[in-house]
Parts: C-alpha cells; structure tokens; sequence
C-alpha cells in the first residue's frame, strides 16, 4: 500500500508518493513540476508519473504551485526541489518564458530535465513529451463540421492567447474551417479556458436581437465546453458542441448527448511517457529526444475507452505512442 505525505508551506505543495516509512531502500527520485492542484490536465500527468513510479519503485515528489499562472511561485518551488537533489525531473512551466532560467538551474546541475506538456522557450533540456496541440484541433474541428453537414454557423471558444496549448488550438481550427469553405464562424472569442466563462459568453450572445442560429460549438476545451452547455440549455436551445481533454465528464456528454465529441488531451498519456523516459535515462539507457503523443477524439464510436478514471487509466510505453 502507498502512503502519502502532504505538507503545505506557504505558496506550496508538495505531494511526496514513496515506501512507507522505515524501509532502508535507496530509491531514485523525481521531482515533477505541474500546475495547479485543480488543472485537470495536470491531474492527469501527475496520475501517469504516479502509475510508473509505483511499478519501477521510484520516489515521486510533486511541486505544485497553488495557481496555474503563478511563475515567482514555480521558480521558488525549483529552488527548494535542487536542495533535495532529485535525480530527475518532469517539468510543465507555468510560464514558458519566465521559467526558462529556473530549468537552466537544473541542466547546470547535471540533472536530466523532461520537459512535459508546454515547451519551455529556450531552456535546454534532454528530452521533451507532448502532443501535437495544432493536429488534435484539427481533427476535433473536422468531427464537428462533418456532423454539421459541412455548413452552418459555429461560434469558437478560444483559449487565453498566452498559455501555448491555445494558439495551437486556434491555428487547428482555422486549418479544418479552410476545409469547410460553407461554415460560418459567427463569434471567436477568448474564454480562459474556463466553464463560467464561457457560459457567461455564451449567455449574452443569446441574448441578442434577434437571436443568433448556432448550429455548433468549437471550444478549445472542455470546460469551455461544458459553459456552452449550461448557456443553451439556459436558453431552450441545441447545438452540436464539441471540446478538448478526453475528460471523464465530456464521456459522459457524449453518452448522454449533450456533446458530440472531446479531442483527447488528458495529460495521462505525456505523464507516464515521460516518467519512462526519465526511468530509461536514470537507468543509462536509450531515450527518445522527443515524443509527440498521438490523440484521438472521442465520441460515441469510441467512448468506452475513455470512461475509466484516469487514475485508473493502464499507461501507454514509449513504442505504444511513439512507434519505436
């Protein structure tokens, strides 16, 4: 049975997956950075490193500041993990830019740097996981206009221009709408990636005179997702709606009918490629540089898949996504 140890410092959390205590058994360990403890997508990473550890007997010390955009506290948390000399570390920044000489620190101090989820701008590191953000969007915007026959009006929830992922998205979208040459996007806007958000938006766009036709949604998440649920529920109204994340929630959606489709983006996935690859590094084996994990977007045809947990998710390998 695993144990963990919470300890709350300030601007700090550190979530510690080891042994129990007493047992005189060196362990490697690794220091693994995420966002906040309420980030789904973090959730997930943090839940596929968790799943390596507890098979390869490796020490897990989480670092998660108590907000997603919080770089002063991210760079404090980076001085406190070198002071334990981890022996490897997964690193989502918070920041790509802000955060790059704080991962400078580590690759000074000899310690292989993964870089997870958000590329770092400029920081060397040894190895880096992700997924194609562009290529998910893509395929989660043709889905959606597939179903809406190829024509119609679409509003676009957008992600905050500032965080990678949401550029990517947006650039995905724009690809797959010179697709469909007859979709008419009727609103784009920025919705922080958030549920209230979105459904704030959504809400004052009905309220115009007269009422826009929506014909479907294209929201850069979930969440976002989820927002224009509640707001055409809210107005007595339907349209196709579809999000990014894979999430328990979004299968549950699609189940009931309420969402078309979720470009899976869990988080899961890149957490367990890159705890094995930290693993093949700190064991002196050969690693791939760059591993790009392949999405798929789930819908009716496929949700059973995605209905189990994710921490309860088996783990892909490094060949399983990466073909090597």
């Amino acid at each position: 049975m695993k144990r963990h140890a919470i300890w709350l410092a300030a601007a700090t959390t550190i979530l510690v997956l080891g042994p129990l205590p007493g047992r005189a058994q060196q362990q490697q360990t690794l220091a693994v950075f995420t966002k906040s403890l309420g980030n789904p997508v973090a959730k997930g990473t943090r839940s596929g490193v968790d799943n390596v550890a507890k098979s390869n007997s490796l020490k897990v010390f989480h670092y998660i500041p108590t907000s997603a955009d919080n770089a002063q506290q991210q760079i404090g948390l980076v001085d406190e993990a070198l002071k334990q000399k981890p022996d490897a570390v997964l690193f989502t920044p918070v920041d790509i830019k802000a955060l790059v000489p704080a991962a400078a620190k580590i690759t000074a101090a000899s310690i292989p740097l993964i870089g997870v989820g958000d590329r770092l701008a400029g920081a060397p590191v040894t190895a880096f996981v992700g997924t194609d953000d562009q290529g998910v969007a893509l395929a989660t915007a043709r889905k959606l206009f597939q179903a809406m026959g190829g024509k119609g009006n679409v509003v676009v929830l957008e992600g905050p221009p500032n965080i990678p992922t949401a550029p990517a998205r947006l650039e995905g979208f724009k690809a797959s709408l010179k697709e469909f040459p007859d979709v008419k996007v009727i609103l784009s806007k920025n919705a922080n990636y958030a549920r209230p958000s979105a459904s704030d938006l959504m809400k004052s766009f009905l309220r115009l005179s007269p009422p826009p036709q929506i014909d479907g949604v294209l929201a850069a998440n979930d969440a976002m997702a989820f927002g224009a649920i509640e707001a055409l529920k809210a107005a007595n109204k339907k349209a196709l709606i579809v999000g990014i994340n894979g999430s328990k929630e979004a299968v549950d959606f699609i189940k009931s009918g309420d969402m078309l489709a979720s470009g899976d983006y869990s988080g899961q996935p890149e957490g367990c490629v890159a705890a094995e690859v930290a693993l093949r590094l700190l064991r002196k084996e050969e690693a791939p540089k760059e591993i790009i994990v392949k999405s798929v977007v789930v819908d009716k045809s496929n949700y059973q898949d995605f209905e189990t947990p994710i921490d309860r998710r088996p783990c892909p390998t490094i060949e399983s996504v990466a073909g090597k």
